[in-house]
């Protein structure tokens, strides 16, 4: 009987043993004949990724974190233990970021491509890519950044309700009331004018169409010109006008040079004119200053009395030689 409670509590405590074991194995994720394997990730901060964190690619889990090792010149590494059946995309690289509101964390291998459009993301992989066989990776903001930088916003914005609670007071709504008014006012008004416009528009609209109707009718009055000038050249009446334009042009060059050729006679003449002026000018000068005989006889009364006597004695002497002709020819013929 003692024996028999002996191997009930010692198989009791096999079993414990072997659930605890299970258990611890279990938490850790321990692999018991799995082979995995292993890539190296390069990280500038793990941020609060732990040993044992799980791998997802493409949204599914294909491995965990195995270990993070701190590296030269201020980097991180971290050991990545994939299943056997898992496939890497086409140039990987590794982000580590929260995978729940609970603190835990998760490291995502995806394609370059696959990248959040995010020049932060963008800087860190292309620091950490050294080849090599090493992934080059980068961490995400956690929840408590994203609620810090939240929480800064939420102060902006309540800053900025605040400064537009303070600008949009009673006095402000009452402005705007107003202006809202004012704009109604505005609107019927331009309804109002709108309206009233509304002949005058339609009778200008009336004028516009009889302007296009007079326009047509010009058009076809240019129309016709054109038929009945392509006709006249036709016929040769437009050559005979330019002939004849051509003709007139002529003789207005050959007037044009008989009027140059007497201008300058003209000219000539006008100086030999000026002489004679000048001449008499002088001549007449000499005669009233008495010079010679003519200035004599012009200055001289004596001279005009005797020669007005003298003309009368030749008139009666002629006088006399008419009545007596006889007394002054005496004619003999032998």
């Amino acid at each position: 009987m003692k024996r028999t409670n002996d191997f009930l509590v010692g198989l009791t405590v096999i079993a414990a043993v072997a659930v605890v074991t299970l258990a611890i194995l279990w938490v850790k994720q321990s692999d018991l004949g799995r082979k995995r394997s292993e890539v190296t990730a390069r990280f500038r901060d793990v941020g609060s990724v732990r040993v044992g964190a799980q791998v997802v690619i493409r949204g599914v889990q294909a491995g965990r974190v195995e270990s993070l090792a701190l590296a030269p010149d201020g980097w991180v590494e971290a050991r990545l233990a994939l299943d056997p059946t898992a496939e890497l995309p086409p140039d990987p690289v590794v982000l580590l970021n929260e995978s729940s509101l609970f603190g835990e964390w998760q490291a995502t291998v995806l394609g370059r491509d696959a990248l959040p459009r995010d020049p932060n993301v963008a800087r860190l992989i292309a620091e950490a890519d050294i080849g090599g066989g090493v992934l080059p990776g980068a961490t995400l903001p956690d929840i408590a950044q994203l609620t810090a930088v939240a929480g800064r916003i939420a102060g902006d914005v309540a800053s900025v309700a605040e400064r537009f609670e303070v600008a949009f007071d009673d006095r402000a709504a009452r402005e705007l009331r107003t202006s809202i008014r004012n704009i109604a006012e505005l609107s019927s008004v331009l309804a109002q004018t709108v309206k009233d416009q509304s002949t005058n528009l339609t009778t200008m609209s009336s004028d516009v169409r009889e302007m296009v109707n007079s326009l047509v009718a010009a058009s076809r009055d240019v129309k016709s010109i054109s038929t009945r000038f392509d006709s006249s050249t036709a016929r040769g009446e437009v050559r005979a006008i330019v002939d004849d334009a051509a003709s007139a042009a002529k003789g207005l060059r050959e007037t044009s040079q008989r009027l140059l050729t007497i201008s300058e006679r003209l000219g000539s003449s006008e100086e030999r004119l000026r002489r004679f002026i000048a001449t008499s000018d002088s001549v007449m000068i000499k005669i009233n200053r008495g010079d010679g005989s003519l200035g004599l006889l012009v200055n001289d009364p004596s001279l005009y009395r005797g020669a007005d006597s003298t003309l009368r004695e030749l008139q009666s002497l002629i006088a006399d030689m008419k009545r007596n002709p006889k007394k002054y020819v005496n004619v003999r013929i032998f």
